[in-house]
């Protein structure tokens, strides 16, 4: 302990660093060219997929609060997954200080890699209702992936289950609104509407 009050032995104490796992996760940036740019768009698209972990987990928690019933915790996690979306559109500002031709030089280390195979992003989709099937596609050789997102593509979304909340207070739902193949997108109906 110092004079501030701050403590600073940590040989027998979790530090800030081992809390958050930072020497695992400042060692996973790892160019595969000596161009300069690509560590800036390698942790972009790192920070990235943080965030939709974070939408993700957001996401989750706020479904089974509406599944309970539970609106005002809800309407929190949604909340503050629309803050997220913010800082992901805001993150993205510093990438445009690279050029296309900086990107080239390193474009072709990637190879066939793409953020279209982002997994988080894929779920976060079908969760807020954008479903297609064909997405899954990209997914096939990993079932520990594909399996997952299959399941969230034939559940409900956020929507849907928001609806079937409305339905279950004595609202006037559309039953082809609550029962239907979740695997399709939504379709948008007067009956919900009016």
């Amino acid at each position: 302990m110092t004079t501030s009050g701050a403590h600073t032995d940590f040989a027998n104490a979790m530090s800030y660093g081992d809390y958050l796992h930072l020497d695992d996760l400042l060692h996973t940036q790892e160019p595969r060219s000596g161009a300069h740019d690509e560590m800036l768009f390698i942790v972009i698209h790192q920070s990235s997929e943080l965030w939709m972990k974070l939408i993700l987990h957001e996401l989750q928690a706020a479904v089974t609060e509406i599944q309970r019933d539970n609106l005002r915790p809800a309407f929190k996690m949604l909340a503050r997954v629309s803050g997220i979306q913010g800082q992901l559109i805001q993150s993205w500002d510093v990438l445009s200080t690279m050029t296309p031709a900086d990107y080239l030089t390193f474009r072709d280390a990637l190879g066939q890699s793409s953020g279209f195979q982002s997994h988080q992003y894929r779920t976060i989709e079908f969760m807020l209702g954008n479903k297609n099937p064909d997405l899954l596609r990209p997914f096939a050789h990993r079932p520990d992936i594909h399996g997952p997102l299959q399941a969230v593509l034939s559940a409900p979304s956020v929507y849907d289950e928001a609806l079937a909340l409305l339905a279950q207070r004595g609202l006037p739902v559309p039953g082809d609104r609550i029962a239907r193949d979740w695997r399709q997108p939504y379709v948008a109906s007067d009956g919900v509407r009016t």
